[in-house]
């Protein structure tokens, strides 16, 4: 069991992952009849999607909320109009993938990408967000089926591509990543900086898990490459969706079972052991930087850490 570090077992939530009482009802992507209804209700509400952006208002509260339409007043797109699902009232919400987000007369709105928008959406416009901006990326990503390079189509409502020459039907793809807060037996904590990141940022160690490989074997594999440290117990703390393009974020507390670091020099250049105190003093002198309270990496640190971590600087 983790827990934090006055024993207790509360955990901070870790965004993007509550359905926002959103239900997908996949069963009825395949229902072209229900679609067609659906879409024409006056209740439904859609939303464009371009290039990981949607359209945002802000509250005046601090937070923002989704833009969305009736279906009568959405641009034309047959073929990239996809069903994200129905909430507790029965609204239905669509998606549709445009090349461009359309304008805003008076001025309100403004694009957003899921990392600015996610911290501020409600848990409901967040769900639907991360539904369409996965399904975007997927769809643009694989046009063609990998089977014979024929130009796929697009079948239950933006969930299928389905290939006309050979009959293969391809699904969205999720890439499985671990995420992993190491920590010694003296309870510190080990983050490391990679290559292309600003100066004193700091986080996780994290890796895509390889072919034939469990996630447990991919969290000691990927501590032992990045940062020359040895695994011992593992344990799986949460997951979160990340479609940036398209991953899921698996995260761990893994306890290592050796201290000295020897980073690997192309993923991350520098690693460090960090006790709360030091942590809690580098964090305010400026000498490191939190990682995006947005990603499932600050809510690890956070739980071993004990509080929140300071805002983005």
């Amino acid at each position: 069991m983790i827990t934090w570090p006055d024993h207790t077992t509360a955990r901070p939530p870790v965004t993007l992952t509550a359905t926002g009482g959103i239900d997908r009802a996949a069963h009825h992507r395949l229902d072209e009849a229900w679609l067609g209804a659906a879409w024409s209700h006056p209740t439904t509400r859609c939303f464009v999607v371009s290039g990981g952006q949607v359209l945002i208002e802000d509250t005046g509260d601090g937070r923002a909320e989704l833009v969305t339409m009736p279906s009568f007043d959405a641009p034309l797109t047959e073929a990239h109009r996809y069903f994200l699902g129905i909430d507790g009232d029965g609204v239905r919400y669509f998606a549709l993938q445009k090349d461009a987000l359309p304008g805003r007369m008076d001025d309100a709105a403004r694009p957003a990408g899921l990392r600015e928008a996610g911290m501020l959406l409600s848990e409901r416009d967040a769900q639907l967000m991360v539904h369409a901006v996965a399904l975007e990326n997927w769809q643009r990503m694989h046009r063609f089926c990998s089977r014979c390079g024929e130009r796929t189509v697009i079948a239950a409502a933006g969930h299928i591509r389905r290939c006309p020459a050979c009959g293969g039907e391809h699904y969205p793809r999720t890439d499985p990543a671990v995420i992993m807060l190491v920590t010694d037996p003296g309870g510190r904590a080990l983050l490391g900086r990679q290559v292309h990141w600003p100066k004193g940022r700091f986080s996780t160690l994290a890796g895509f898990v390889e072919p034939g490989e469990s996630i447990e074997q991919a969290v000691v594999r990927e501590a032992g490459e990045e940062a020359g440290v040895t695994i011992g117990r593992v344990e799986y703390v949460a997951s979160q969706p990340w479609p940036f393009p398209s991953s899921l974020m698996l995260g761990f507390v893994a306890h290592a079972t050796s201290t000295e670091i020897r980073v690997d020099g192309e993923e991350i250049e520098e690693a460090r052991w960090f006790s709360r105190e030091e942590l809690r003093a580098a964090f305010a002198s400026g000498e490191v930087l939190p990682p995006s309270g947005i990603s499932i990496a600050a809510r690890l640190i956070e739980m071993w850490y004990g509080q929140p971590l300071p805002g983005p600087l």
